[in-house]
Formats: structure tokens, sequence, C-alpha cells
């Protein structure tokens, strides 16, 4: 029997006496892999990008909404009436066991003015919860105060975007900003967070008391009414418990019969992004699905091709066998020229698709994460291929009777 570094050999030296025809069958192997790792490393950067920008809004996280008013036989929508009180906000934080912190919030957009300089950004009047709610840092100062919510104090806290476009960068803790014309005096400043997952600037933005705003720039509002009420549940798990607790209890607060729908919605913001997070999990996962059809369509071209080789080397084979080759030394022969043509095209694939996914990174502005697994599961999947295909044009060269492969011409 031949040594199996014989056969290798020989294997190799056979590939190397047809280099295009060898070429020519790895290129759908080469296209296969490149467009798998290409997908999958699309696919994956899009979700870590998501995965981190639901992180960054923060854990546990929901919102409740005033209800909707009906005007003229027409609902007017969510938020189109003011049902919700920070007495409420009080409410949920101290009779709802699943609830670990609140926030009332008040929100408006604003011009803001410090210096000659001036910028529109999202100005929110609330509690010094919001960052716990939030997940929220300050880089420096010190957050809002109870006293500064019982004082209407005018001090605000800002975002770095605020901070790149009034400061220019430089410490604005101390300085005073005018909103509305209001003077406000700048007493902390919220770490980076980032792009939020539908797309805003979750720095842009600056917190003051809700009292103040209140009086101070919100004035055309029902006294004690807010906007919205954020939410922390205490575990991801308590979250449905949570949401349950808070609807029975405001239905109760708002007189709000059985037969009667609530004058509020509360949205579970993190199952939502998850939700989203998944979708764009599947989403890359079906992308490599598609991609791997090719990988197929590869394979069947080995087989292909392999099967053509049998036919013209059956006199090879034959004279192999004669001199003392058996039929098992043939099939590995065949199913080791299978083997590297798609090991080969696998390596060169993986070389293309990490260039593809870096160039449509760069044009397109997309993440892209080349994961081991994927290369793994690349490289595992063509070696797959070519025993897979290669295994029958071998089965069928190693059945071939020696004295008539030697007299086909």
């Amino acid at each position: 029997m031949i040594s199996l570094s014989e056969t290798v050999r020989i294997s190799f030296r056979s590939l190397w006496a047809n280099k295009m025809r060898s070429a020519l069958t790895m290129l759908g192997i080469v296209i296969g892999v490149a467009a798998v790792i290409a997908m999958l490393a699309i696919g994956t950067g899009a979700s870590r990008k998501l995965e981190k920008e639901v992180n960054s809004v923060g854990s546990n996280l929901m919102i409740v909404m005033p209800g909707s008013r009906t005007q003229g036989g027409m609902r007017m929508g969510s938020g189109t009436q003011s049902t919700l009180t920070r007495k409420d906000a009080e409410a949920i934080v101290s009779e709802c066991s699943a609830v670990a912190a609140v926030a009332p919030v008040m929100r408006d957009g604003c011009q803001v003015v410090y210096g000659n300089q001036n910028w529109a950004t999202s100005v929110q009047g609330t509690t010094a919860e919001i960052l716990t709610v939030n997940d929220s840092v300050l880089q420096a100062g010190r957050n809002l105060s109870q006293q500064d919510v019982r004082n209407s104090t005018k001090v605000c806290i800002v975002g770095p975007t605020v901070v790149d476009n009034l400061f220019g960068g430089s410490n604005p803790i101390g300085e005073v900003i005018r909103i509305k014309k209001v003077p406000f005096t700048v007493i902390g400043v919220l770490v980076s967070k980032g792009q939020g997952p539908m797309g805003q600037d979750q720095d842009d933005v600056i917190y003051i008391p809700i009292s103040t705003a209140e009086k101070r720039l919100f004035g055309d509002r029902l006294p004690g009414t807010v906007g919205s009420i954020m939410v922390k549940g205490r575990s991801d798990k308590a979250m449905h418990r949570a949401e349950m607790q808070i609807t029975d209890l405001l239905r109760q607060r708002h007189h709000i019969s059985d037969a009667e729908d609530d004058d509020f919605s509360v949205r579970n913001l993190t199952q939502m992004l998850k939700m989203a997070e998944q979708f764009t999990k599947v989403m890359s996962l079906l992308l490599g699905a598609i991609a791997s059809v090719s990988l197929l369509v590869g394979g069947i071209g080995i087989m292909n091709i392999m099967l053509v080789s049998v036919t013209e080397r059956t006199r090879e084979i034959g004279i192999r066998m004669a001199v003392g080759a058996k039929a098992g030394d043939i099939r590995l022969q065949f199913l080791i020229e299978a083997l590297v043509l798609s090991l080969l095209g696998g390596l060169v694939g993986i070389a293309i698709g990490a260039v593809c996914a870096g160039l449509i990174s760069h044009l397109a502005g997309w993440p892209i994460v080349i994961s081991l697994w994927s290369i793994v599961l690349a490289v595992g999947f063509s070696g797959f291929i070519g025993v897979f295909f290669g295994y029958y044009p071998a089965y069928k060269a190693s059945l071939l009777n020696p004295i008539e492969a030697l007299r086909y011409e």
C-alpha cells in the first residue's frame, strides 16, 4: 500500500499540473467564503453597535406616557392630553415594589446662549434620579439635588455636545448660560453616551430642576403635570411585574373604571430595543445563510471538475493500480485533491472577504466585526464541502477495473 505522504505528494503534483483548472475550480469556494465572511462581519458589527447603543440608553428602562384626547371625533394620539403628574411619579416609586427609581420629565426644544455662541438643544426638567434611571454618569460637577427642585434653583447639567458647541470644549462648571433668556448656572457635565438606537444624540441635552422648568420655562402647561415618567425596574426579570404594578396604580389614581381605556401608556423600552437587537442578529445569520448558498454551488463545481478529472485520468489510474495502488489509495488521492481545493479556496476567500468588508465599512460607514467563529465556520464548511462533493468522484475512481483503465484512450 502506498504511504499517505506519497499519496499527498501525487495529489499536489496533479493539481499543480492543471493550475488553471484548479484555480477555476476553487473560484466558487472563494466567492462563497468571501461572501459569508463579509456578510457575517457586517451583520455582527451592526449587532454589536446596536447592543452598545441599547446599553447606553439605560438598563431595565420603561417610560410612562400620557394618554390621548379626542377632539371633534378625532383621536389625537398619545401625549396629547396631560394626564400624568409629579404626584404620580412619587406614588410609583413609593408603592411599586418592582421599581427601583423614577424621574418625571418635562422636555422641550430651546435655544441656549452663552456669550456670542448659541445652540438649539433638548432641555429637560427633571429630578436628581434621572441619572440613575438613564445610567448616566457625571464627568465633572454635581448632580441636581432635592433642594434645587424644592427651591426652583436656576442650575443645570449639560451634555458633552452642548459643551462643545457653547464652550468650545473648555470647562463650563460655574458658567452662566441663558435658556429662553433665563440665566442658569452650569453645575455638572455628563459623560458622553454617544448615539442612541434611534439615531438621536444622547449627549445633546440639558437637565434642569423640574420645578424651575415648570415656573420659568414651560409655564404654559398645567401645574404639576409632566410630559412623561422615566422608570427603572429593579431587574430584568422584574420588568413585567413593574409594568403591571404601574398600570394598576395609575388606573386607581386616575379613577379609571374597568370599562374605560387607560389614559396613559407604559412602554418597556429595554424590551423594545432588545427585540431590535435580536432582529439584527437574525438578519446577520440570514445574510450568512444566503451567502453560504454560493458555497454549495462551489462544491457542486468541485464535484463536476473532479468527475471530469477521473475520466481524463482513467489511464493514469489504471497504471497506478497495475503497479500496486489499492482502491483506497485512489480514493484517498482524489479526496485529498478535493479537500485541498476547498481549503485553499476557503483561505483565499477569507482574505478577500475581510478586504471587501473593510472596503464596505470605509465607504458606507458601517461597523464590521470579523469574529473567530465566522472564520472557523467558513473554513470548516469549505472543508466539509470538499470532502462531501469529492467523495463520489473518488469512490468512482476507486472502482475502475485496472485492465479496462489501461485500455482507455
